[in-house]
C-alpha cells in the first residue's frame, strides 16, 4: 500500500474496527451455540415422535415433517400408497428441472426397544453429560433425514439453489420390509415422474475416523426347512425320523456358516461379502398341558433361518446345497421362503451401484466429504437390507450413507446413541454433498449413465 495522507486518514477507521472486532466475535460465537442447540432440539423433538413398529405414529410424524417443510419453503406432497401409511414428499426446486434429479431418501419407522433395558427411555431423546443423544432412531435412521433437513436449511440461508430438483423422502415400514413404502412407491407413477438421476439411503456407523458407504447390500433369503416321517414311541430308534433328518440339517448349516464366518474373522472377507446364516426358529414336538410329549417322537419338525446373500455370491450354487444338502426330498424334507430377494436386478445384472469412473455420483460423493473435512472408508456391501434396494432394482445408482464417524454400531440395539457433536459434523457433510450433487451438469453423461447400469 503506498502511504500517503488518504492512508492516513484511514487510519483511525481501521483502528475502529479492530477495537469492535472482540465483540463481535463474541455475538457471533453466542449465536452459533443458539443455533446448534436449536438444531439439536429439532432432532430431539423428531426422535420423541413413537413411531416404532408395529403401530407407529405416523399421523405425528407426518405433521412434524410438513411444518419443517413449510418453515424451510419447501413443496410438500403426503402420499398414501396404502391407507395409513403414509410417504412424505418434499421437493426444493431446481433451476434446470430437465437434469436427473436427486433422491434424498429416509425412513419415519423405528424397530421397537424394550424399555426396562435401556439406561435412558428410549423416546425422551436424553443427552447425557458426554453429550450422547438416548433415543430409537437416533442412528437408524431418523438422524439423517433430520441432517438432510438442516443440510438444506443451511444452504437455502447462504443462497445457494440447486442446478437439479432435490427430492426429501421420508418413507414408511422400512423396518418390516418397504414393501407397503418404498416398493410400491418406486413402481409408482408418482416415482417415474420425479426423473430421479441418484438416490443416498442409509448406511452404518463407523467406529474409526472413516465414514462408511455401501454400493449394494446382500439380500434376504428367509427360508423355512420342514422334516416329516412316522411318529413313534420315545425310546425307539428310527431311521428318517423328523427330527433326526432336520437335525441333520442343521449340522450341515452350521458347518457352512462356520466356513464362512472363518473367512471374516481371517479378515480375508468383509462382513458383506459372505454369505450368512442364522436360525430364526426351531418348531417341533407335540405339546402337552404341562410342556411337551416326552416318549413320543414327533412326526413334523421344522426350522427358519435368516440368509443373506451378497450379490457377489453364486446364487445357483446357493440353491443347489439347499436341494441336494440341506433340504434334499429324498430325506423327508421340503424347503419354502417366506421372503427371496433375488440378487440380480430387473435386466438380468447383479444389484450393485458402480463406483468406478463410470459412475460421476461416486467420485462427486468422495469429493464432497472429504472437501467437508471428512474420510471416506473403502466401499462396502451393506451386511443387511435397506430400502436401497428397490431403487437399485429398477437400474438406478443408489448409495448407502450415513455420517457417523468415530461411533459404535448400535442400530436395533438397546442404548442406541449418536453423539450431539457427530450429528452436527454429519450435517456439515450433508451441505456438502446436497450441494456438489444439485449442482452436476454435464448434458448428456446422466442418460448414458442410466443405461448403462
Amino acid at each position: 500500500m503506498e502511504f500517503n495522507r488518504r492512508n492516513i486518514l484511514l487510519i483511525p477507521l481501521l483502528l475502529l474496527a479492530t477495537s469492535t472486532l472482540t465483540p463481535l466475535q463474541s455475538s457471533s460465537s453466542s449465536e452459533s451455540e443458539s443455533s446448534e442447540s436449536i438444531i439439536i432440539s429439532r432432532f430431539q423433538t423428531y426422535l420423541q415422535i413413537k413411531t416404532d413398529q408395529p403401530n407407529p405414529n405416523y399421523t405425528q410424524s407426518t405433521n412434524f415433517l410438513t411444518s419443517q417443510a413449510k418453515s424451510l419453503s419447501l413443496q410438500s406432497q403426503t402420499i398414501e400408497l396404502v391407507s395409513g401409511k403414509p410417504l412424505v414428499l418434499l421437493k426444493w426446486a431446481g433451476t434446470s428441472p430437465n437434469l436427473p434429479s436427486i433422491m434424498l431418501y429416509s425412513h419415519t419407522d423405528v424397530v421397537p426397544a424394550e424399555h426396562d433395558k435401556w439406561a435412558h427411555h428410549p423416546f425422551e431423546a436424553h443427552i447425557d453429560s458426554r453429550g450422547r443423544i438416548y433415543a430409537r432412531g437416533s442412528q437408524d435412521m431418523k438422524c439423517v433425514g433430520m441432517q438432510y433437513l438442516e443440510a438444506v436449511r443451511k444452504l437455502k440461508g447462504w443462497g445457494f439453489v440447486p442446478k437439479r430438483d432435490v427430492y426429501l423422502v421420508f418413507a414408511p415400514d422400512e423396518e418390516i420390509g418397504g414393501h407397503d413404502g418404498a416398493e410400491k412407491f418406486s413402481l409408482s407413477q408418482v416415482f417415474r415422474e420425479l426423473n430421479v438421476g441418484i438416490v443416498l439411503d442409509e448406511g452404518l456407523a463407523s467406529p474409526d475416523e472413516h465414514y462408511r458407504a455401501f454400493y449394494a447390500e446382500r439380500s434376504p433369503w428367509w427360508m423355512v426347512i420342514k422334516a416329516v416321517g412316522a411318529p413313534g414311541h420315545g425310546s425307539k430308534l428310527y431311521d428318517n425320523s423328523a427330527m433326526e433328518n432336520l437335525l441333520k440339517s442343521i449340522e450341515s448349516i452350521r458347518r457352512y456358516r462356520a466356513s464362512q464366518f472363518d473367512l471374516i474373522k481371517a479378515g480375508l472377507k468383509a462382513e458383506g461379502d459372505v454369505v450368512s446364516i442364522n436360525m430364526a426358529f426351531l418348531k417341533a414336538g407335540t405339546p402337552s398341558p404341562t410342556g411337551f410329549v416326552m416318549n413320543l417322537q414327533p412326526s413334523e419338525a421344522e426350522a427358519g433361518f435368516d440368509i443373506r446373500v451378497p450379490p457377489t455370491a453364486d446364487a445357483e450354487s446357493l440353491e443347489r446345497r439347499i436341494a441336494e444338502e440341506w433340504a434334499p426330498a429324498w430325506r423327508n424334507m421340503s424347503v419354502s421362503f417366506k421372503q427371496k430377494v433375488p440378487v440380480t436386478d430387473a435386466y438380468g445384472k447383479p444389484v450393485v451401484t458402480k463406483t468406478d469412473s463410470s459412475n460421476p455420483w461416486w467420485a462427486l460423493l468422495e469429493n464432497a466429504v472429504q472437501e467437508a473435512g471428512g474420510k471416506l472408508g473403502k466401499p462396502e456391501i451393506f451386511p443387511a437390507s435397506t430400502d436401497a434396494r428397490y431403487f437399485r432394482n429398477l437400474g438406478l445408482p443408489a448409495i448407502g450413507f450415513s455420517p457417523m464417524a468415530n461411533t459404535p454400531v448400535l442400530l436395533h440395539d438397546h442404548n442406541e446413541y449418536l453423539n450431539k457433536d457427530e450429528y452436527l459434523k454429519g450435517i456439515k457433510i450433508y451441505e456438502s454433498i446436497i450441494k456438489s450433487f444439485a449442482s452436476f451438469d454435464e448434458h448428456g453423461r446422466d442418460e448414458r449413465f442410466k443405461d448403462e447400469l
